[in-house]
């Protein structure tokens, strides 16, 4: 069943998933063992958020898992096999303010789904207060794995360290107020913009975890 719905509705990841374990055979051919485990590690990162879904009976936007798949791709796969971390000082911010916005995304679906827009509950400003506060814990979460990693594998996943840490929770911040505002916005009765979009359609393809939201749905 899981993989009846990916051949029928996820052409494009199909082919995502299909370069990267191209890549990691022909590395292992050529006995590149890092590179080989750098990329099947990336295929099963990239597929795990659909067979989450599918276990959990929910059903993900297209634009979302391409998404998904194509920030697992630059992590893992560009950012440690080719060191992009180190070849392009951007890379690190672009991956951790892109991150941010999009766990405050699924933040404000979950809470909002919690909630289901009901104002006596949980107005606008508190969905999106919350909204923040899950993408700021899963970026801090992510900080103290590095640490630890580092400490207790000899790594280097903190760079500078302090330094930066602390770069890589404010890009977190300013990630996660995007999306908190996006969410805020949307309450608001405004639909315009691409997260707007995203947020809408992922309601549209699971109407039953947003049951009170179905005259929204029609504007």
């Amino acid at each position: 069943m899981f993989w009846n719905k990916v051949f029928a509705q996820n052409r494009v990841l199909l082919l995502l998933w299909g370069l990267l374990f191209v890549a990691a055979i022909a590395a292992l051919f050529e006995a590149r063992w890092s590179l080989a485990f750098v990329a099947f590690s990336t295929l099963i990162l990239a597929i795990a958020p659909v067979f989450l879904a599918s276990r959990l009976h929910l059903t993900l936007p297209l634009p979302f898992l391409v998404a998904a798949t194509l920030f697992t791709f630059a992590t893992v796969f560009m950012g440690e096999a080719f060191d992009f971390y180190e070849r392009y000082w951007w890379w690190d911010i672009a991956l951790h303010g892109g991150s941010a916005v999009g766990f405050g995304l699924m933040g404000f679906l979950f809470v909002f789904m919690l909630f289901e827009g009901d104002r006596y509950a949980a107005p606008p400003s508190a969905i999106a207060f919350i909204t923040f506060c899950v993408a700021m814990t899963v970026g801090a979460t992510w900080e103290v794995f590095e640490f630890l990693m580092d400490r207790t594998f000899g790594l280097n996943m903190q760079k500078s360290g302090l330094m930066d840490t602390m770069g890589d929770l404010i890009v977190d911040a300013v990630g996660a107020l995007f999306a908190a505002l996006s969410g805020y916005v949307f309450l608001r009765g405004n639909n315009a913009g691409f997260m707007a979009r995203l947020i809408r359609q992922f309601i549209g393809l699971n109407k039953q975890l947003y049951r009170k939201s179905k005259d929204r749905l029609r504007k």
